[in-house]
């Protein structure tokens, strides 16, 4: 199905590939006839010509980026714009868009909720942007309808800001990244491999986007394959694919680890533009005669099935087909995952949903940016015509991605027809993807076409011992299992017509509702704060020496943000740094928090002028081991705070909170064999964290060990490779290694400065 070259490889015509090897270059001279430098074929791809497009270094080896726009919803926005007011924002210098597509928090009681709307509404008209109300578009749906443009780039505080599909190079990374772009700074990175996705043929009946993107996820996650790299989609089976098809693989690529996608463009992206009224957004995109792609993944669309990425992590992927074939040894595989995923914390099983030879599904939602599309929803309604899900255990949700979808659904009857088999329709909400909607039962088992199946994402409390599971799936067999009343089935086996819809778009629903500034701020305007909006703590610079107590020591093979920082009804206080911080580690290790606030008190005596060996006696023993080596150490020159190791960290959601709140808790680094994602790691540096990197093997602590790193901040100053920590405990300091890995000078003086709020206040 999906196959992927072990090397680099030449594009030619964009039908021709040409591996990178021995004899590549009389291949290209006899196909060109002429010399082809791999330097100048890496011109040659569609997202080179974007990023220098958009690069104001002059060096495209270190980039520094300018988005054209910016997008967040209500999970994140508040803390954007609270970090960009203390940094000294007046205006918003590029269009930046809130959304409120996370509008849950209710649940809670009190005002909250509202609270955040009415900050980013009154933001929106103070500085210039434009506010989304609740339920009327999530995220990235409103992004694809009204901001995306040909050749052009977008930076969302979501991770999955992924309009490729579209030719628009789109970014999701933590807030701090977005407050850099608000404050008319730049987004550095070194220029990132392109891998190019060669797509031919075209996918069967019952086959849909969620299947082609769970084959790619299931190929390349574990290898790393595009991590941190540009996914560029071309090849002739792009043309067999809608605009609705490749924008449901698209917005996908975010669990493969990439930076970003990009897709050639055609008369079906002319059309999408056109139906929004937005046709001057066009601009075709082709490769070069020759391009050079860093690596190859060649699919054949006609040979994709239908497939499930069992829990918990979309990753972990069957087709439905070999599911039911198999049974039990899959199962038994997932449920040696799952222990590993859930630390044994509950006891999990999925072998009672076998009943009698077929496995039984409890809940299915379609939903949010990837499963709420106009032809998702209309393909199963069109499986389900003349169906029921019946009257026991299994229930169906329906999300429409936006008011416009959900209007022309019911314009064209497929809204009634889902609604005639017992199947619930919604408003455009991302609850059930990010853990605050249509839970399900205790030991209950959902399908879900929606982003993400991690722990946590289906609303689960492992501390209470709530456990659900999540799978990932195409809206087309969710539709196909809910019209078998929860028996698992592939939309392949679904022997009717699945029909071809004309979509339109009325544009007068967001005319009518959506507060657009047009770019012109009102600085008269009053910012509504509620009483859960808090500004973020003072931050301190960092100090010359450090004492860091380990406390959390994770061994998963990967640690996700939601781990790191639950959502879901969590998300409650996300305008409340020190609420929210709260919550930290909380469904991973709750001893966290206490012992963060433990060590954090010794640095809040130290920032007072107090003595903290004298008020909290622990401490006295490890100054005095480190005096005996570093006698010119004493509490005015070093600082005390936490750290946590974890194996690799920070795949997910680019939320910063997953940095920040260790940040509020007195964090001062992370250590790690490797950052999962490049969004966590900057999320730390940006927020005065240091991105520690230990080599894999036997660790030199184990959890509530202290550490001391001498003259850390000059290690920092001065750029050193390798830095010299030690393990202090039991009156003796052994010596271990780490390095902070590529860093720019800002990001530097970012940490430096201790949070990229104080480094804007300094400059």
């Amino acid at each position: 199905m999906v196959q992927v070259l072990g090397s680099g490889a030449y594009l030619v015509n964009g039908v021709e590939i040409i591996p990178d090897d021995e004899q590549a270059g009389v291949a290209l001279k006899a196909k060109t006839g002429r010399e082809i430098s791999k330097e100048s074929a890496r011109k040659g791809t569609i997202a080179y010509g974007i990023l220098e497009k958009h690069n104001t270094s002059g060096n495209m080896d270190k980039l520094r980026i300018k988005f054209d726009k910016l997008t967040s919803h209500d999970i994140t926005f508040v803390g954007i714009i609270q970090t960009a007011r203390a940094s000294g924002l007046t205006k918003f210098p590029i269009p930046y868009v809130l959304t409120n597509c996370h509008n849950s928090l209710c649940a809670v009681g009190g005002t909250i909720n509202e609270d955040d709307h009415m900050f980013g509404l009154t933001c929106a008209k103070k500085y210039g942007g434009v506010y989304v109300p609740p339920h009327q578009a999530v995220i990235h749906q409103f992004a694809r309808e009204m901001l995306a443009g040909g050749g052009k780039m977008i930076l969302g505080s979501d991770s999955h800001t992924r309009y490729g599909a579209l030719g628009t190079m789109a970014m999701g990374e933590g807030g701090p990244e977005l407050v850099k772009q608000l404050l008319s700074q730049t987004y550095d990175i070194n220029m990132p491999g392109i891998v190019g996705v060669y797509l031919t043929g075209e996918p069967k009946k019952g086959v849909g986007p969620q299947d082609v993107a769970l084959a790619i996820i299931g190929e390349v996650f574990a290898s790393g394959y595009v991590k941190n790299k540009v996914m560029e989609f071309v090849g002739p089976g792009v043309a067999s694919l809608s605009a609705d098809f490749r924008i449901g693989i698209d917005v996908m690529t975010t669990e493969t680890t990439c930076l970003s996608s990009i897709w050639k463009t055609d008369d079906a992206i002319k059309e999408f533009y056109e139906i929004h009224g937005r046709s001057e957004e066009y601009k075709e995109l082709n490769p070069a005669d020759v391009a050079y792609y860093d690596g190859m993944i060649t699919i054949d669309l006609g040979t994709i099935e239908p497939m499930i990425a069992m829990p918990f992590h979309p990753s972990n992927t069957y087709t439905i087909a070999e599911l039911n074939a198999n049974l039990m040894d899959i199962l038994n595989d997932v449920e040696k995952k799952a222990a590993v995923s859930l630390d044994g914390a509950v006891p999990y099983t999925l072998k009672d949903k076998v009943r009698n030879g077929r496995f039984m599904v409890d809940q299915g939602i379609i939903a949010g940016c990837a499963g709420g599309g106009f032809e998702n929803i209309c393909a199963a309604a069109d499986i389900m015509k003349g169906s029921y899900i019946g009257s026991d255990e299994f229930t169906l949700s329906v999300y429409p991605a936006s008011m416009p979808v959900y209007m022309e659904l019911i314009k064209n009857g497929c809204a009634a027809t889902l609604l005639e088999t017992g199947a619930v329709l919604k408003t455009a909400f991302c609850g059930p993807c990010f853990g605050a909607g249509d839970t399900p039962a205790n030991n209950a088992f959902s399908i879900r076409h929606s982003t993400r199946n991690f722990p946590n994402r289906e609303g689960s409390k492992l501390q209470s011992g709530q456990i659900a599971s999540v799978a990932l799936m195409d809206a087309r067999s969710i539709a196909a299992t809910a019209a078998n009343k929860g028996v698992l089935t592939p939309a392949t086996e679904f022997d009717g017509t699945i029909g071809k819809y004309k979509y339109h778009f009325d544009a007068n629903i967001y005319k009518n509702r959506v507060f657009d500034s047009q770019g012109v701020a009102d600085p008269s305007v009053e910012i509504h704060f509620g009483p859960n909006i808090k500004d973020w703590p003072a931050m301190e610079a960092l100090p010359e020496n450090l004492v860091l107590q380990v406390v959390s020591e994770i061994h998963d093979p990967v640690t996700t943000t939601d781990e790191l920082i639950p959502s879901g009804e969590t998300s409650s206080y996300r305008s409340n740094p020190l609420g929210l911080a709260e919550f930290t580690l909380s469904r991973k290790d709750p001893a966290y928090v206490g012992l963060a606030k433990e060590i954090q008190k010794a640095e809040k005596e130290r920032v007072q002028g107090g003595h903290p060996c004298q008020t909290f006696p622990y401490l006295k023993e490890v100054m005095g081991t480190i005096k005996e080596q570093f006698a010119e150490v004493n509490h005015t020159n070093t600082g005390f705070g936490s750290t946590i190791f974890a194996v690799k960290p920070g795949d997910g959601s680019a939320r910063e909170q997953a940095a920040s709140c260790q940040k509020v808790l007195g964090g001062w680094a992370n250590i790690a064999n490797e950052y999962a994602t490049k969004r966590y790691r900057s999320n730390l540096i940006n927020w005065g964290m240091l991105p520690f990197l230990i080599p894999e093997g036997e660790l030199p602590f184990t959890n509530k060990d202290f550490l001391f790193f001498p003259g850390i901040r000059s290690a920092v100053e001065e750029k050193a490779e390798e830095i010299t920590g030690y393990t202090v405990k039991s009156g003796s300091m052994k010596a271990f290694t780490v390095r902070l890995g590529d860093l720019t000078d800002e990001e530097r003086q970012i940490i430096l400065d201790g949070c990229l709020i104080n480094y804007n206040r300094v400059k």
